[in-house]
């Protein structure tokens, strides 16, 4: 078995993401007009908040991407030092063969207060050339300076029905037999995160 499933079936399309249809509509006119304000993902772990992100980053920046994207956890990096020479250092270069750069930050919520101002000024520093995408469990954490600089998209749990459909097809690519039974029991135990029902499944059929 190769690698983490999680992985190996993360959609690459926004057409492909499972759920979350009002808030990939809206997406989809950012990359149909080539450009998107500062966003903020919110919503609990496993609902396709990164996948989305990612997605979006590549329909939207092209062949280029790699080039004009990065990714911080913002709870790995919760200094002010991070946000300041990190960011610093990837927008004050022009973006390369793509209309503007984007910087993805993961659970912002976590972090502090003084590390989120800092964030605000590089925010407002550099609205020409660059977007933020920022993505967080809890909205509530965020100081509202932030909050309202950006277009907020709230990603509800993934309908169980969703899931299940997901998991079939995991199983169809895999040669895995799974019973009703037993991906039923893997959705209502997911409660709504596709990443935990993904891992799950995959533990199973290892077994």
């Amino acid at each position: 078995m190769t690698g983490p499933w999680v992985e190996k079936y993360r959609p690459q399309k926004l057409e492909d993401i499972v759920g979350q249809k009002q808030i990939i509509t809206r997406l989809e006119k950012y990359v149909g007009e080539g450009s998107m304000p500062n966003l903020m993902f919110t919503g609990p772990a496993g609902v396709g908040k990164t996948t989305t992100a990612l997605a979006l980053v590549k329909s939207i920046l092209g062949e280029y991407w790699r080039q004009n994207f990065l990714e911080l956890n913002a709870s790995d990096a919760r200094g002010i030092d991070t946000v300041r020479n990190d960011i610093k250092n990837f927008c004050r270069l022009k973006p390369v063969g793509a209309p503007f750069r984007i910087i993805f930050l993961d659970e912002v919520d976590n972090m502090t207060k003084d590390a989120q101002h800092a964030l605000r000024r590089e925010m407002e520093m550099y609205t020409k050339t660059a977007s933020f995408i920022l993505s967080c469990n809890y909205s509530s954490k965020i100081i509202d300076p932030i909050q309202s600089r950006c277009a907020i998209f709230r990603f509800a749990p993934i309908k169980g029905e969703e899931i299940a459909e997901r998991l079939k097809f995991i199983c169809e690519n895999e040669g895995f037999e799974a019973d009703e039974k037993g991906l039923e029991t893997i959705v209502y135990f997911a409660e709504g995160d596709m990443r935990k029902a993904v891992n799950v499944l995959q533990a199973a059929a290892s077994e």
